[in-house]
């Protein structure tokens, strides 16, 4: 791919400016203009527009626009059923663009990962830490993050239900080759440790935990734009679906209990 010209480059090539500046740049001595009479280097060179994206910040903006059409296609179609080439029309690029950039989509899953997976289960992780003895505050916080973090970024549940929780997905693996399971042993830790303590029923099995708050959240996030058309649930949002999934976490099925 073509490297984008800097300013001072374009000046230097242009006729014109050939013309106005063929000189030592590194003097201060005044040279010839166009027009006649004098002026410096500086002047003769034009000042970037109020604005104007350097070249490092067009590159850092087109590779996220990169990174975000990846996602959304990942999340609509699957993986395996997406090329680079259609990231890069998805985002407004070429394939050329897309390949200066990601040269496999294997690199490309592994900066996904990275850059965008890790922060978000970095702070899934907060409310255990924040609430190491309160087990509902911990639970009902995880949940509200869930939520939050997959209506924020609509790509998260139906990539997460269909590349990690799935038979085959391909996120799964380099999730777990990037994080590891030490963070989930630590959690499964202190809901058993809860449950010894009396904070959290002991008829919960520890290793579900997870499995059910990710089916009560991701999997209706995921699906939520199956309602457009019913009257029944086409008004259910994130706040309702976190609302419903901690009442039932915390509650159960059973009648509320009077305060």
């Amino acid at each position: 791919m073509a490297r984008i010209p800097s300013d001072d480059q374009t000046v230097k090539n242009s006729p014109r400016g050939t013309a106005a500046v063929k000189a030592d740049t590194t003097s201060k001595r005044p040279v010839k203009a166009a027009s006649g009479g004098s002026t410096s280097v500086a002047a003769a060179v034009p000042a970037r527009r109020p604005g104007r994206p350097t070249g490092a910040a067009r590159g850092l903006e087109q590779r996220s626009r990169l990174l975000d059409a990846a996602l959304e296609l990942f999340a609509r179609q699957g993986i395996v059923d997406t090329t680079l080439g259609e990231i890069a029309r998805e985002a407004g690029f070429t394939p050329a663009m897309m390949h200066y950039y990601f040269k496999t989509r294997d690199q490309l899953l592994d900066v996904l990962v990275e850059e965008r997976f890790a922060p978000l289960r970095a702070g899934l992780g907060v409310p255990f830490q924040e609430n190491p003895d309160d087990a509902v505050a911990a639970i009902t916080q995880l949940t509200q993050r869930l939520v939050r973090a997959a209506s924020e970024h609509p790509w998260f549940a139906p990539l997460w239900v269909r590349e990690v929780i799935s038979d085959g997905g391909l996120l799964r693996q380099r999730i777990h080759e990037r994080f590891g399971d030490t963070h989930q042993k630590a959690s499964l830790a202190a809901i058993a440790r809860w449950q010894k303590e009396g904070r959290l029923n002991a008829g919960l099995e520890p290793a579900l935990v997870f499995v059910t708050l990710m089916g009560l959240t991701l999997l209706p996030l995921a699906t939520s734009k199956l309602w457009r058309n019913d009257p029944l649930r086409r008004n259910i949002g994130g706040e309702e679906i976190a609302r419903h999934a901690v009442a039932l976490l915390v509650q159960g099925i059973g009648p509320a209990k009077a305060d």
